[in-house]
């Protein structure tokens, strides 16, 4: 395999006839390029771009060197730290990266990952957010009884002190690319002196190829913050590199990182499993109900996939069915566009896969989910299925598009089909309830239905804080 250093600062791009946009890894020193390359295809199958692959050897040497580094922006107060991710948020939104305006970008990304335009653009600022508050998210989440790493700013009396500490230096991220967004979830490392290096997806190596960009160009060096495309292989090698690793996924990505997995520590990022419980008369609830579903173009982690309801299971069922039907399947470039997109054949894999695990379930209203455009691609319609048992497997299924499993529900069932939940919204009189929704150790985040599950600010923790898991509390005493 050859390989070619680029020049920092040099074109992602290059030409000749036929040629697509390259893009390239961002490493320290620059860019780098080799002859291996993987197409990167929009949802009609058309080629967009060439996504350079990074050798195992290669990322091997490149993460052991960043291991050995110290800490990121060392010398920057936490003013000059602020102000350089806000200058990095204000370049993502606004400047022209990697060849291209943030419209362009756009558009490629809902191209290429089939997630509708509209739901790409706020995607892009929920990641601008968090990188402008980044520092400010991150000092959250340190105990009140410990100093910052830099205990020199602070007080270490003769009875000693606590020190919030960097459990390592480099911090090795596999993204997925169901949701741009999930590029806001480890900015929070590189405010506490990690260096990150990123795996994009090669369905969307765009975000994180502009989101690193506009990081560069405000100031954090090359060998901060790094984009090392890469294919399964190699991701391992990736991952056993840093001291640490954050894996997003599906249960067999969870799986393999959890269990039997004896390398680096890994911070697992999904399946989100979000339920709805409704112990009243849910009509009142349904349009908040209908957004946490089909709301983001329903790829998200944090939509609902199961709703429990407690008066008149079928009556609801029908009715959110009605209620999501009026999602409209269009491009994903296309202004309206609310719900996803998928090659033709992989839409129709998804739908035959439905059935069949929908064995047994009530299909309400429309039964066919592909919708066909004509071009190679098709959008995914909406499915709402109603079960009989609250305990049903079913509940626990996530699909890459607005599918809900509803099924009834009664106190007698108390919490437990809602565990092993990212989120559960309720909607309850029953305080002794919501208790013991938060005393149950796998539901991570408990939601009122006055807002959708996919509610998600600066400074609100998607899965606890990034800084459990990167930092530990460490004893001090000197004189």
């Amino acid at each position: 395999m050859t390989a070619d250093a680029v020049a920092p600062g040099a074109a992602a791009t290059w030409s000749g006839a036929g040629a697509l946009e390259l893009i390239d890894a961002l490493v320290p020193g620059g860019t780098y390029r080799t002859s291996r390359r993987e197409t990167v295809r929009d949802v009609s199958g058309r080629p967009v771009a060439e996504l350079t692959l990074a050798p195992a050897l290669y990322v091997g040497r490149t993460t052991d060197r960043l291991r050995r580094r110290p800490a990121v922006a060392a010398g920057w107060s936490p003013a000059e730290l602020t102000g350089r991710f806000r200058a990095a948020a204000t370049a993502f939104t606004t400047d022209r990266l990697g060849g291209l305006t943030p419209a362009e970008h756009h558009r490629r990304v809902a191209r290429t990952t089939g997630v509708p335009v509209s739901v790409v653009r706020a995607a892009a600022a929920t990641v601008a957010a968090a990188t402008a508050n980044a520092v400010g998210a991150a000092e959250q989440a340190r105990p009140r009884g410990a100093l910052p790493a830099d205990w020199r700013h602070g007080d270490v009396a003769d009875g000693g002190a606590v020190l919030w500490r960097r459990r390592g230096r480099l911090l090795c991220v596999n993204a997925s690319g169901n949701h741009p967004a999930v590029h806001s979830l480890w900015l929070e490392a590189l405010a506490l002196g990690y260096r990150v290096a990123v795996r994009p997806s090669r369905r969307d190596p765009f975000t994180a190829h502009r989101l690193i960009l506009a990081l560069r160009s405000a100031g954090f060096a090359d060998e901060d913050v790094l984009l090392l495309p890469c294919d399964h292989r190699v991701a391992d090698e990736l991952i056993r590199g840093g001291d640490l690793a954050m894996v997003f996924g599906g249960d067999d990505v969870v799986d393999r990182y959890t269990k039997g997995w004896s390398g680096t520590p890994v911070l697992p990022q999904g399946p989100g499993r979000v339920k709805l419980l409704v112990t009243g008369e849910w009509e009142r609830h349904l349009d908040v109900i209908a957004d946490s579903v089909g709301g983001l173009g329903g790829v998200s982690c944090l939509n609902a996939t199961a709703v429990l309801v407690a008066h008149d299971a079928r009556g609801f069922a029908e009715a959110l069915a009605e209620r999501l039907a009026a999602l409209r399947p269009l491009p994903p470039e296309h202004e309206d566009a609310e719900l996803p997109c998928l090659p033709l054949a992989e839409a129709r894999r998804i739908d035959g896969f439905l059935r069949q695990r929908a064995a047994g379930a009530e299909a309400m209203g429309n039964t066919g989910i592909v919708h066909d455009l004509e071009d190679g691609s098709a959008a995914l319609r909406p499915a709402v299925h109603l079960l009989e048992d609250p305990a049903a497997e079913q509940l626990a299924l996530e699909m890459p598009f607005p599918c809900v499993w509803v099924a009834p529900w009664s106190p007698e069932r108390g919490t437990a089909p809602l565990r092993r939940s990212l989120v559960v919204g309720v909607a309850t009189q029953d305080d002794a309830l919501v208790d013991g929704l938060l005393a149950e150790p796998s539901i991570r985040n408990v939601y009122g239905l006055d807002r959708p599950t996919w509610w998600l600010p600066p400074g609100i923790p998607h899965d606890g804080y990034l800084a459990e898991f990167l930092m530990r509390s460490t004893a001090l005493a000197r004189r």
